[in-house]
């Protein structure tokens, strides 16, 4: 039997052989596809030229066909490179590199790894096949050399491992760099615990196979529901696991959840909070518990909703659900119907304990662009995608919050899910390592308020804080790699001061929404008034109100200079940038566009300062009103955002192409010029001071006030942060705009200028006399009642 393989291999081998093309057949192969190349670029490179009629079209078509022979010739040298190196070699490194790069996510760590891997290996069996006698004296100098790098180059990476993290750029806490005080809100902590005895349960299917308390232990069982409508893709090895794991389909979805609750006669306001996608077998529910106990004794009913069977999995590299977002949304809408029904239902547990006129949803990561499906569905007659789907929900859901969001992953009628009259909370950390961005401030622009209600929406992005604190069984990796150490975790909140973050505004939020608790409702335009509840770290604050009156945000049109406001008008001076423009987010579009400004005065020498530049060079920007009856008892209001780019860009590029240099610099001056640049570079490691200017206003009889923007806070300096401790390496620091609402009451400035007609405003004018030079985002100009 052997003899006849033996025979039939070396068979299979000649006609293999007879078949496989010879050096003059594979020469010819690549002169035909050179030659049918070189034919194809000459005609494509005149097509363009006779289209065109541009010359240089063909030098560039020239310049480029080269550049392709160069990287060809190069590329050749390369895999001829390689081709040298030991078989056994080139089998490694193509088995290695792509599985060190899924380790990492990116490709320096792999690359380090690589080398010093290469390098320790190649020295420790050179010593111990050979033996370090036998060596010629440059060998053993190449091999020392080798056997060092590689054993420090390993010993050095695991210290950096083990590190916590790396300090990054000093930064100045802008609303803390000013001596200005901040009333305190007289009133408990809202993350303080209530006065209610807290009771627990779980509700499910009782079918659970791998946690009881869905299981054999559930306190009520309840019926499954069919998803097939909303989910896609569960089908294939990823759908045949997940239903083997499972032991159902998207037929029967269960309705599983764990319910904390006060001890009492009730009724009491219900709140669903929902996980995102995380493993499917490391179950996510369980890790709202701390928000759970904090509610339900403040006399609020929470339920932490499971949906850990729609989440990732590992089979998902063989397909994974898609796009699964809308089934978790109308999920929660079942849930709600579940309640509803055990609330009418005498002798339940829940008879007649749930308030139904005050709901709210919580969600996380994708849970947090859940809600907002859920709250746009609860409005809908049918599901927008198939209108052969009913809905019959119209629940009332006062309140939405968003924690860490994702945005757009279900898109309704292939466009972003909008909602209406609902209060909506966001809250993101600028260290999150999934959601590096911050997305839920996409789904804020789209928060409007049409009715006759009192609503208000507020974004709150927190320095320090991740993804994964604020549920605590996910922890401080963000990213799914066990390898915890990649991470730079230096500038990380713990978790308690995270957790508490996340009582102190989600406890607030609900209590002023379902409770009509608005003693609270100045902390979400400014965490400083709840200073003695916060950890310390830098807050930055989004806020708007259903009785805001807008002048301006920069939605209306392209002309510049008009404003939202009809007959209004805009002037300015001195500025080196004016455009009104999409605000573009780290990852995409906030789906709302923005006025940006920027001015630089050009300090030649470094002990110049602001008070040497001349009145009339003095940069602003002015709104002139039309008659407006304003209400002297409100509250100017506006956002702000650094905004990273050059402050006069006309000094560069294509602005001085051509320019001649009319004076010849001195050799004095050179030197003088080079000192300069010296200090600025001893300086770069100064933190830059906030950026501060003079608000000025004007009524219709003329008389003037001012006021500078740190009378509420400087302007926060744009936030950055390193995720990964490779990010030092490559100076990979992430950053984007966020905005800030800055609040200034008039009775407050009518104290200092008690003449002033704060009912007839005629102009507002933005004056930058503080700063040497600055790029600031304005968004949202407009009044408000007073909280």
């Amino acid at each position: 039997m052997k003899k006849k393989y033996q025979q039939l291999v070396r068979w299979l081998k000649a006609q293999v052989t007879t078949i496989t093309p010879g050096n003059t057949a594979l020469k010819g192969a690549a002169l035909g596809l050179l030659t049918v190349t070189a034919l194809l670029w000459i005609l494509f490179a005149f097509g363009v030229f006779f289209n065109i009629q541009d010359g240089w079209v063909l030098l560039f078509f020239t310049a480029f066909a080269v550049t392709a022979i160069l990287v060809g010739y190069l590329s050749r040298g390369l895999l001829k490179w390689l081709g040298n190196f030991h078989r056994g070699y080139q089998l490694a490194l193509l088995i290695a590199v792509p599985l060190l790069i899924i380790m990492s996510f990116e490709w320096m760590a792999p690359a380090i790894l690589a080398v010093l891997a290469s390098l320790l290996g190649a020295a420790l069996l050179v010593l111990r096949k050979t033996g370090f006698q036998q060596l010629s004296p440059r060998k053993k100098g190449v091999t020392l050399l080798g056997l060092i790098i590689g054993l420090g180059g390993f010993i050095t990476l695991a210290i950096l491992y083990a590190r916590v993290g790396f300090d990054v750029d000093p930064m100045i806490n802008a609303a803390t760099s000013v001596d200005t005080t901040v009333p305190h809100i007289k009133a408990p902590s809202p993350a303080e615990k209530g006065p209610y005895a807290v009771k627990t349960l779980t509700y499910g299917s009782g079918k659970d196979r791998h946690r009881p308390e869905f299981g054999e232990a559930v306190t009520l069982k309840t019926d499954s529901v069919n998803g097939v409508p909303f989910i896609d893709d569960w089908d294939g090895f990823g759908g045949w696991w997940r239903e083997k794991y499972w032991g159902f389909d998207s037929r029967s979805l269960p309705l599983n959840a764990r319910v904390w609750y006060p001890e009492g006669e009730g009724p009491f306001p219900l709140a669903l909070i929902v996980h995102g996608n995380h493993s499917m077998q490391d179950y996510s529910d369980i890790g709202y518990g701390y928000l759970g106990e904090l509610l339900a004794s403040k006399g609020m009913i929470l339920a932490s909703v499971d949906e850990n069977f729609i989440n990732g999995s590992w089979s998902n590299i063989f397909g994974g659900l898609d796009k699964e977002n809308d089934a978790r949304g109308w999920l929660l809408l079942e849930h709600l119907r579940q309640f509803h029904k055990w609330n009418t239902t005498e002798g339940h547990p829940f008879h007649q304990k749930i308030d139904t006129t005050n709901l709210a949803l919580i969600g996380h990561s994708r849970g947090g662009e859940a809600v907002a499906h859920a709250a746009m569905f609860n409005t809908l007659p049918f599901y927008p995608d198939d209108a052969s789907v009913a809905f019959d929900y119209n629940y009332a859901i006062k309140s939405i919050v968003a924690i860490a969001p994702v945005d757009g992953q279900y898109k309704p009628g292939a466009t972003r899910t909008a909602i209406e009259n609902v209060n909506y909370f966001v809250i993101h950390g600028a260290q999150d390592a999934d959601v590096s961005s911050f997305m839920g401030s996409q789904q804020y622009e789209r928060v409007k308020f049409k009715d006759s209600l009192y609503h208000f929406k507020s974004g709150l992005y927190v320095y320090g804080a991740n993804h994964g604190q604020f549920n605590t069984s996910w922890g401080n990796n963000d990213t799914g790699n066990p390898f915890t150490g990649l991470l730079n975790l230096k500038q990380l909140l713990s978790s308690e001061d995270q957790l508490k973050i996340a009582e102190v505004y989600i406890g607030a939020f609900l209590d002023i929404t379902l409770k009509d608790k608005k003693e609270y409702l100045p902390l979400f335009v400014d965490a400083r008034k709840g200073k003695d509840w916060l950890p310390e770290t830098v807050y930055l604050s989004q806020f708007e109100d259903s009785n805001l009156e807008l002048v301006a945000d920069f939605d209306e049109d392209f002309d510049v200079s008009t404003i939202t406001l009809e007959g209004g008008q805009v002037s300015t001076e001195n500025l080196t940038i004016w455009r009104e423009q999409e605000i573009k987010l780290k990852w995409q579009e906030k789906g709302s566009r923005a006025l940006f400004v920027g001015w630089d005065y050009d300090f030649e020498k470094k002990e110049q300062t602001m008070e040497s530049v001349a009145d009339s060079l003095i940069a602003s920007y002015t709104i002139s009103l039309p008659p407006t009856a304003i209400d002297s008892t409100g509250v100017l209001v506006f956002s702000l955002a650094e905004s990273k780019e050059k402050s006069n860009p006309k000094t560069e590029g294509k602005w001085i192409k051509g320019l001649q240099n009319e004076n010849n610099t001195n050799e004095e001056e050179e030197e003088e010029d080079a000192e300069d640049e010296e200090d600025e570079d001893e300086d770069e490691d100064e933190p830059k001071a906030p950026i501060d200017f003079t608000i000025q206003l004007k009524d219709s009889l003329g008389q003037q006030m001012a006021f500078p923007l740190s009378t509420f806070s400087p302007l926060q300096r744009t936030i950055e942060v390193m995720i990964s401790k490779t990010g030092f390496i490559k100076d990979d620091k992430e950053s984007e705009k966020v905005y800030q609402t800055f609040y200034f009451p008039f009775e407050e400035l009518q104290k200092a200028h008690p003449g002033f007609d704060f009912t007839r405003i005629e102009t507002l004018r933005f004056v930058f006399d503080k700063n040497e030079n600055g790029v600031i985002s304005i968004d949202n100009i407009g009044v408000m009642k007073r909280l």
